[in-house]
């Protein structure tokens, strides 16, 4: 992937100075749909890199400052014109808006590309998440009860997620 520079971002392919980085916020996941990827070594997380340093459907998301590692985009295509997207910080980057500039210039990105239709999922109890949403202008197009399961109740019966779904079409991407 070409670098995208936004502000105060660089979104690029992931290397290998980034497992300490993508360690720390993948070692305690803030919400459900990633705990699946949760990792606790450096060692992981260096694998993880090796696995993803060529494949363009997860960016890595870094300071412009330092190039310091904060988090990821994904971006996978479903269709020949539509995109699932998402996005996981780490936890001490919140509330400086770091995801909402990182997902613009992806939006725009994947739009100017060949996107007719991007999406996301969202769990219900992940309030920063949707209206990251919304505010991208994003609008919410279901709710699903009992949706996924990502994690087991302490009796071993799946825990069920509620989840969100938002979309927005080029027509309707302003470049927020």
């Amino acid at each position: 992937m070409k670098e995208i520079l936004t502000e105060r971002l660089i979104l690029r392919n992931f290397v290998a100075s980034d497992a300490e980085g993508m360690l720390e916020y993948l070692s305690n996941p803030r919400a459900e749909c990633f705990i699946d990827e949760k990792i606790t070594h450096y060692h992981e997380a260096v694998e993880r890199i090796k696995e993803s340093c060529s494949d363009d459907t997860h960016i890595a998301v870094c300071l412009k400052s330092n190039n310091a590692i904060i988090g990821e985009l994904f971006a996978i295509k479903e269709e020949t014109d539509t995109y699932t997207v998402g996005w996981n910080f780490n936890i001490k980057y919140g509330g400086k808006g770091y995801a909402y500039e990182s997902a613009v210039a992806l939006l725009n990105h994947l739009f100017l590309k060949d996107a007719r239709r991007i999406y996301a999922y969202v769990a219900d109890d992940n309030p920063g998440s949707y209206r990251l949403c919304e505010r991208l202008g994003m609008r919410k197009e279901g709710h699903f009860l009992e949706f996924i399961s990502f994690t087991n109740h302490p009796d071993g019966t799946p825990k069920y997620e509620n989840s969100y779904q938002y979309a927005i079409l080029k027509r309707e991407w302003n470049m927020v």
